[in-house]
């Protein structure tokens, strides 16, 4: 499946426990924490039934089946960049991968085109399998694909047609959603069609919830909770789009706020944030650089460690995005999207630094500005 810039905006998509394990083709891979729990598990149950040789094909199978998945996100990508979209960046997930769209299509039909260029390669790849392979694919091998007996292609071939299948539901997250959006969008326009889409999206979620509760299957609980929330983030985020249109960085940038020198302690920043109502504070220098932003998470956790004397500059995050007073607040909402992203900066035509934009007020600014604006 596909995320666009859009998706986690107001409504956080949970891929802050996600970390690199490198690039390719110009996307940065992305492997998130409870994908490693997934393998866990899988590795864990295959263990107890037919001990350590079982776990250990049973581990490589679904690495190679993430392989499959990897290559899904890869053929968004490539079909992506054809209509000048970049990927910054392929998460996987338990659920699959996820790859971020600096932006969404501009036509429907382009929409259209990168969401079934993923299922497309599973597609390629079931051929090649059948092909090369010679294996045998059937409803009665998905059921049991977690038997042994079949072989390693024969499982591998199913799953790919299962990818096919699940990913293109018309619903939110999934591409086949994304198809059913673009083709909504042509008559009701993006915002409606989306909220239409993202509540077929929350309604497979709980289809997913009731069954994982009912057969006790904990991954089918994982995937409602995904689906549920990247479908949320989704409405979330077209409709935060829709309402930036026309404003500038300057209509919802914080102006008032108390920095905090590169060389000050932890002990400092904690009595700051005491003092203040602020979670995030730019570390700004003797020139009024800004250095990066100290979040109040990285307070809490180093103030009563051992670390609570150290400056707060070796605990800065210092991959801080800035945008100009006249920049666009859609180019905002863009940047806040990104990973590991607490702030935007915001500077004059001089390039000084005069406030920063965070998810929280531009949470409160969504609030404030639904009155008409010039």
């Amino acid at each position: 499946m596909t995320l666009s810039h859009e998706a986690k905006t107001l409504y956080q998509f949970p891929m802050t426990w996600s970390f690199s394990v490198g690039s390719l083709l110009g996307s940065e891979l992305r492997v998130h924490a409870t994908f490693l729990l997934l393998l866990a598990w899988i590795g864990t149950v295959a263990w107890m039934a037919d001990g350590p040789a079982a776990a250990l094909v049973n581990i490589i199978f679904v690495l190679s089946l993430f392989a499959c998945v990897v290559a899904h996100e890869f053929g968004h990508a490539l079909m992506a960049r054809k209509f000048g979209i970049k990927t910054p960046d392929i998460t996987l997930l338990p659920i699959g991968g996820m790859a971020r769209l600096e932006r969404i299509p501009e036509k429907p039909s382009q929409e259209i085109a990168v969401a079934l260029a993923g299922p497309a390669v599973n597609v390629v790849i079931w051929v090649i399998l059948t092909i090369v392979f010679r294996v045998e694919t059937s409803m009665d091998s998905l059921v049991s694909i977690d038997d042994m007996g079949q072989g390693f292609f024969e499982r591998l071939a199913v799953v790919n047609l299962f990818l096919v299948v699940f990913n293109m539901i018309p619903a939110f997250p999934m591409d086949g959603g994304r198809v059913f959006r673009a083709l909504l969008a042509m008559s009701l326009g993006r915002v409606r069609a989306t909220q239409i889409a993202a509540f077929a999206g929350q309604s497979v979620a709980f289809l997913f919830g009731y069954f994982g509760l009912t057969t006790g299957n904990p991954l089918l609980l994982l995937i409602a909770v995904f689906v549920f929330l990247a479908a949320a983030s989704e409405s979330s985020s077209v409709m935060m789009h829709d309402l930036a249109k026309g404003y500038l960085a300057r209509d919802a940038v914080i102006t008032s706020f108390e920095s905090l020198a590169p060389d000050a302690s932890v002990d400092t920043a904690a009595q700051a944030l005491l003092r203040t109502t602020q979670s995030e504070f730019p570390v700004v220098d003797a020139q009024g650089v800004l250095a990066g932003v100290l979040t109040k998470a990285a307070i809490l956790v180093h103030a009563q460690s051992e670390r609570s004397g150290v400056p707060v500059a070796d605990l800065m995050q210092r991959n801080v995005p800035s945008v100009r007073l006249t920049d666009t607040l859609e180019r905002v909402i863009d940047d806040l999207q990104k990973p590991d992203v607490p702030a935007v900066a915001v500077t004059d035509p001089r390039g000084t630094f005069v406030g920063y934009i965070t998810r929280e007020n531009l949470g409160e600014w969504a609030v404030l500005s639904r009155r008409p604006h010039s």
